[in-house]
């Protein structure tokens, strides 16, 4: 059986907050890389019957609604020890680290192509050495392709192109220590139990971020309404802590993501 390792993001279009970046590992039969049929008996999906099974989809699906975090919540802790994952590795990149990165590269794109560099590589060390590796990742900003990025997360291999396109784009690592395959496709947090998981461990650590930073600015700004961060909002929110910013010598780039 091969490893399958999902990988997903959340905060990559917001102004304030952190970027994360989440990897998940764990055994699955061929014919089952999805892993829906397979952890059927452990997870369920938002919509089917509410019963003692951990709650795995989208993060999106389930953090909508009455309750969204503590569902959110309660899933990430079952996940934490249950015995089918193997590994969850995640990366969070602050607005410092994150406004560093797009000034020495000019895009923002390239941040989230480091981490999953960073998240491939960490798996393929990680994971039982010579054994077969399948990473399954969502659209990277709905890029098509993804080969010279792949030749940068494993230089001395050969990245062979087996589909490029809007459905999917899909390469195999050839001439490595083992046989990988990555395979990128929209919305693959529906498609892929793994990646699912990955997703809702990013969008959990980034609300519990951004809960702390506006219990912090809360404490400083009377009467503040919190933010989730996004485009419009935030820029009521930045203009609102702007004169405590100064007061405090706070930099404008330790908050604000350029791009």
């Amino acid at each position: 059986m091969p490893w399958v390792l999902g990988i997903d993001e959340a905060g990559y279009g917001p102004n304030l907050g952190p970027l994360v970046q989440a990897s998940v590992a764990m055994q699955l039969p061929d014919d089952d890389i999805a892993g829906w049929v397979t952890l059927h008996d452990r997870i369920r999906k938002v919509g089917e019957v509410e019963d003692d099974r951990i709650l795995v989809d989208d993060s999106k699906k389930v953090y909508s609604g009455p309750n969204g975090f503590e569902k959110l919540e309660r899933s990430i802790l079952a996940l934490a020890s249950a015995p089918f994952v193997h590994t969850a590795t995640v990366r969070v990149v602050s607005p410092v680290d994150f406004n560093r990165e797009v000034d020495a590269s000019g895009s923002k794109a390239t941040v989230l192509a480091r981490g999953l560099i960073e998240l491939l590589q960490v798996a393929d060390a990680i994971l039982p050495h010579g054994e077969r590796m399948v990473a399954m990742c969502d659209k990277q900003g709905g890029r098509a392709f993804y080969g010279a990025m792949l030749q940068e997360a494993f230089p001395d291999s050969w990245i062979v192109t087996l589909k490029e396109g809007a459905a999917e784009s899909r390469y195999q690592i050839a001439a490595h220590s083992r046989e990988i395959e990555v395979a990128f496709r929209p919305r693959a947090d529906g498609d892929s139990a793994c990646v699912a998981m990955a997703s809702m461990i990013c969008k959990s650590t980034r609300e519990l971020a951004m809960a702390q930073f506006n219990s912090y600015w809360a404490k400083l700004v009377s009467g503040i309404a919190p933010t989730a961060g996004y485009p419009v909002d935030a820029k009521r929110f930045f203009a609102a802590i702007q004169a405590k910013m100064q007061e405090m010598h706070i930099p404008l780039d330790s908050l604000w993501r350029k791009k």
